[in-house]
């Protein structure tokens, strides 16, 4: 699969994925939105290591350079 998001995309999505784990585990640690928020702070983290995101793809979108 190519790459479709860019470098300043990934730095945000990384960001996010790290806020988000962060609210997950200390800010509602133990509750069940803390869960969930560590549970959905795995999609921006891996679309940000991986540089591939699914949804871009289905929509034609690219924020690398090619």
């Amino acid at each position: 699969m190519m790459t479709n998001v860019g470098i300043v995309d990934r730095l945000l999505r990384l960001g996010l994925g790290v806020l988000l784990l962060y609210l997950g585990l200390e800010i509602y640690g133990g509750t069940t939105l803390g869960v969930g928020l560590a549970i959905v702070s795995a999609i921006p983290g891996i679309t940000a290591i991986a540089g591939v995101c699914p949804l871009y793809g289905l929509l034609g979108i690219k924020t690398c350079q090619s």
